[in-house]
């Protein structure tokens, strides 16, 4: 037996099995035990009653953590088909004491996580068996030889005394099959049980790994396992129930203990009766919804199908294999990509499992779940988006929490790119709650008890620590995304203090444009960021003195296109922050880029290109720096790295100004053999990210032949469909429908 006659019950169980679970309770409701002893951590203990209570659904994690280090956390998941969790739902029902016996968590914390020799191979007892068996797949040998079995067997302990036999074969064989750490566990466990023995009697039951009932059966002496007990290291624990989802259960979560198909198993043990029938109509349900036509045809069809694998196969049932190939052949028209779905969605599932208001928490877990329940977020497995429109009061007090949850490292949300528009009141994020999440909110809990507390207070710690201008001026965008005031100050100081002492005009630059945004857009959210703009204007200032110098400072190719980037940044910053004067200043500085011959051709094409942009160059005098850069006399590679600079990012100026397209196939066909090998790569990279319809226009324009594009400034006729000037009458008229599609609200 798994247990003598005068001995404890020993049930050695597979974790989250549900076949595991239905033995446990019918051997449970046979035997009558006087306790149930299961394995997890004792500090748990407490925190048993929970289980009972009503607001608690599975699966569910009991969490310890580090006092002082709440990152130094350890999770022992349960599922409603976890026997562990059978046993303790079945003590309950009793009024059976209920108690953990595995080793502290104060000490399993308080290990090394290399504890366990390294490079050692671990055993898998369940593989080493379902091979002796003859299996090639260790879930499937489980499946026929316990999920299927049923709990209708006259001896319900028939299963736990053939499996305890089969591990205490392989523990002889094996030892520890790598797994040292058991050692020590074993030692505590049988402790607890000599306890259990003093106050509750023989009779006890104990529900654990399959593995250790050997080692739980040995004779051993109390001294002895006292003595593997001695010196182990301990820390202060707190511990708690957490919610937890079957995804998390799934060895790709990367769970240790973690089972391929919780899903599948999950139904396994709900389903009372015809699991394949129910299983499949799921799976018709799920395609269904995803628009395919599947009808009950398809689900009698699959049935059938599943069963005929199984008989061949010398299978007692169809498990998940036989029953997703027949999903494959006949609901899927034998498609991977409709099975990817249900894999997904069913076998492995989104499913959360719910924690009681009476489980202890930090302070600041408890302030977000009060802001989660008052902004209607509901902490779901499964990802999904979610669409603020930040000019409606709760959306932009959603945007806030999430904006303050990330700054804290609680990535409940992602930020994403808006669908159907690009306007400042829009927001897109991609919510996934993960059960590692609380500890990331007991790690923040360090820095306040309320999720602005500790935003504010983490804001001005990470300004103080900022060891680059562009940390603090993202931090202070974040500041405002999360609408942090009270942390602005401190941001600033920092921002202040690094701006005077930093006079690496690139670094300057990479800061600018989050200032910039900051000004520009920190009024959506009703943010007060005025205080923002003499340090951004002084910025801005110190790079207009300081680029010139740096842009004919030698630079190499790298250096010269890093610089062109930051160009183009700081122009995008200097309009945002709508500032006349500004913008007169840095038109000077392109304008000197431009006109400069030390300074890279990269950066005088782009310099020219983005005076042009903004009608501050005129055509002629552009066509007239276009010359000189593709002159004879120029370097082929510093032409080339002109027009890369100049007619990067779009080929419609090209399109309809054929001077200037005319100046760069001169140019192009001028220049030698030799050189045009070197240039190639350039020019490709240029051209070859225009639109398809762009570069198909150019080709065209182009394969007209010489006199159909001009080289001559003020040659050039129009385009079909284009004035030689523009119509302000005409441009006035599109006005108001502008200001309507930019300031209504959508519908």
């Amino acid at each position: 037996m798994s247990g003598s006659a005068r001995g404890p019950l020993l049930l050695g169980v597979r974790h989250h099995g549900p076949g595991s679970a239905r033995a446990v309770r019918a051997a449970l409701e046979a035997a009558r035990p006087s306790a149930v002893l299961i394995e997890g951590p004792p500090e748990g203990d407490a925190l048993l009653a929970l289980a009972a209570d009503p607001g608690m659904r599975p699966p569910v994690a009991l969490l310890a953590h580090a006092a002082d280090d709440p990152g130094r956390a350890a999770f022992w998941p349960l599922a409603g088909f976890s026997p562990e969790w059978a046993a303790i739902r079945w003590a309950q029902t009793r009024d059976v004491p209920v108690r953990f016996i595995d080793l502290p968590a104060a000490h399993t914390l308080a290990a090394e996580p290399d504890a366990e020799a390294p490079g050692s191979v671990r055993l898998d007892p369940l593989a080493v068996l379902a091979e002796t068996a003859g299996y090639d797949d260790p879930e499937r040998w489980w499946e026929d030889v316990v999920e299927h079995r049923g709990t209708g067997a006259a001896d319900p302990l028939a299963a736990f005394e053939a499996l305890g036999e089969a591990m205490g074969a392989l523990r002889e064989e094996f030892g520890d099959g790598g797994h040292a750490r058991d050692l020590v566990r074993e030692a505590y466990m049988r402790q607890r049980m000599r306890a259990a023995r003093r106050e509750f009697g023989e009779d006890h039951a104990v529900v654990c790994g399959a593995w250790h009932v050997p080692a739980l059966r040995a004779k051993t002496t109390a001294a002895a396992d006292k003595a593997l007990l001695t010196g182990l290291p301990k820390v202060k624990v707190e511990t708690t129930w957490v919610p937890w989802t079957h995804r998390r259960l799934a060895r790709a979560g990367g769970y240790g203990a973690g089972i391929a198909s919780p899903g599948w198993y999950a139904h396994l043990f709900e389903a009372r009766d015809r699991p394949v029938e129910r299983w499949l109509t799921k799976v018709a349900g799920l395609l269904r919804e995803e628009d395919r036509q599947v009808s009950s045809a398809h689900v009698i069809e699959a049935v059938r199908l599943a069963q005929t694998l199984a008989a061949v196969r010398g299978r007692p049932l169809p498990g998940l294999t036989e029953t997703l190939e027949a999903v494959r052949a006949v609901m899927c028209d034998g498609s991977e990509v409709p099975l990817a779905l249900i894999e997904d969605r069913l076998v492995v599932g989104d499913v959360l499992g719910e924690v009681p208001d009476a489980a202890p928490v930090v302070p600041l877990q408890r302030d977000l779940t009060r802001r989660q329940r008052s902004l209607r977020l509901k902490a779901e497995a499964r990802e999904r988006e979610l669409e603020l429109d930040l000019r409606k009061e709760t959306d932009a007090a959603r945007s806030v929490l999430l904006h303050r949850l990330r700054l804290l490292g609680i990535e409940w949300g992602t930020p994403t790119a808006s669908r159907g528009s690009t306007g400042t009141f829009r927001e897109t994020w991609r919510l996934r709650w993960e059960p590692e999440l609380s500890v990331r909110v007991a790690e923040a809990g360090i820095w306040g008890t309320t999720v602005l507390a500790a935003a504010t207070a983490k804001a001005e710690a990470d300004a103080g620590a900022a060891a680059e201008l562009a940390e603090v001026t993202a931090l202070a965008e974040r500041c405002l995304e999360a609408g942090l005031g009270e942390a602005l100050p401190a941001v600033l100081r920092a921002l202040a203090d690094r701006a005077a002492l930093d006079t690496d005009v690139a670094r300057l630059a990479k800061a600018l444009p989050a200032l910039a945004r900051s000004l520009r857009y920190g009024d959506v959210r009703g943010t007060d960021a005025s205080a923002l703009a003499t340090v951004a204007a002084g910025l801005a200032e110190r790079i207009c003195v300081a680029l010139p110098a740096a842009c004919a400072a030698g630079l190499d190719a790298d250096a010269a296109a890093e610089l062109r980037g930051h160009v183009d940044g700081v122009h995008g910053a200097v309009g945002l922050l709508d500032r006349e004067d500004l913008r007169e200043r840095w038109s000077a500085v392109l304008r000197t880029l431009a006109a400069r011959d030390t300074v890279p051709g990269l950066i005088r094409g782009r310099a020219a290109r983005l005076l042009l942009d903004e009608g501050r160059l005129p055509q002629e005098e552009t066509a007239r720096l276009m010359g000189l850069a593709l002159s004879p006399a120029s370097a082929p590679a510093d032409a080339a790295g002109w027009i890369e600079g100049f007619a990067g990012g779009g080929g419609t100026l090209l399109v309809h100004d054929d001077r200037l397209l005319g100046l760069i196939d001169a140019w192009l066909v001028s220049v030698p053999e030799g050189a045009f090998i070197d240039v190639l790569p350039l020019l490709r990279r240029t051209f070859g990210a225009y639109e398809p319809g762009v570069r198909r226009t150019l080709g065209e324009l182009l394969g007209r032949g010489p006199g159909r594009v001009s080289v001559v400034p003020g040659a050039g006729a129009a385009p079909p469909g284009f004035a030689p000037a523009l119509d302000p009458t005409r441009a006035d008229a599109v006005l108001p429908l502008l200001h309507l599609l930019l300031t209504a609200a959508p519908p």
